[in-house]
């Protein structure tokens, strides 16, 4: 996925914070890549339905997956339906496998990488999947602006970009700062899931995680062998990537923490 979001000041409806500018550290780097002519296609065509511009003020999380002419049962039937985040979502290949796997979730999926973008809603439109609705802007902006205070029934992260480098580690996406923010944003019972193949990642991710107070480690009281890692959860595929990694003896590991 590698493409994930700013590292975090507080936001505005948590905290009203002194105006002072200050540079931001990135987590991401844009990508330079070509849209091909089928991803520019489903821009087009798909954009329209799919995609939820960026706005600095809170979004009705429900209201882009809404149905033009539902009768009122069937609004609130698509109106009660678990609203997942997920964080860079790369090429888009297992955020559309797991849409399709959870019909009756709906998922707002933030990535900066457009060709990404395009390739996730050409996949929309092949697969006809419809619970899907991105927003091509930073996930960090996002969070601060668009999505409520305990709005989302689960967080998804996978492969965020490890940054390798001790020198880089302060680009990692996973901090407290932002962690904190998500646990906010999530109902009660809500999960955070996170994936990585980095070893060192993943130590992180754990302690991070354990610190927020208003979390809880799943894996601690279903898998107590597994020290804190989760078994791989059936929604979330094997990646192209991820299977080669897996061939040439790497780990993957997942941390599913829920809000309490």
């Amino acid at each position: 996925m590698r493409t994930d979001h700013t590292d975090p000041a507080t936001p505005a409806q948590d905290i009203e914070a002194p105006k002072v500018f200050m540079r931001t550290i990135k987590s991401f780097i844009r990508r330079a890549g070509r849209t091909t002519a089928g991803q520019a296609k489903a821009f087009d065509v798909l954009g329209p339905q799919f995609l939820v511009p960026y706005q600095t003020s809170l979004l009705d999380l429900q209201a882009p997956f809404a149905k033009p002419g539902a009768t009122p049962e069937e609004a609130d039937a698509e109106a009660a339906k678990p609203i997942v985040l997920e964080i860079g979502f790369g090429m888009g290949e297992a955020t559309a496998h797991i849409a399709t796997v959870l019909p009756d979730t709906h998922f707002l999926c933030c990535e900066v990488h457009e060709p990404g973008v395009g390739a996730l809603l050409k996949r929309i439109g092949e697969r006809e999947i419809a619970n899907i609705r991105i927003c091509a802007h930073d996930a960090v902006e996002v969070i601060d602006n668009m999505l409520p205070l305990a709005s989302l029934d689960g967080v998804h992260i996978f492969f965020p970009d490890p940054w390798h480098k001790t020198r880089h580690n302060k680009r990692r996406l996973i901090q407290a700062g932002l962690v904190a923010k998500l646990a906010a944003r999530l109902k009660v019972g809500g999960y955070l899931h996170c994936a990585t193949d980095w070893q060192p990642y993943a130590e992180q991710i754990l302690e991070v995680l354990s610190a927020e107070p208003t979390l809880r480690n799943r894996a601690l009281i279903s898998h107590p062998q597994m020290l804190g890692y989760a078994p791989k959860p059936l929604y979330r595929p094997l990646t192209k990537f991820e299977n080669r990694g897996i061939r040439l003896g790497h780990g993957v590991w997942d941390v599913v923490f829920e809000r309490v």
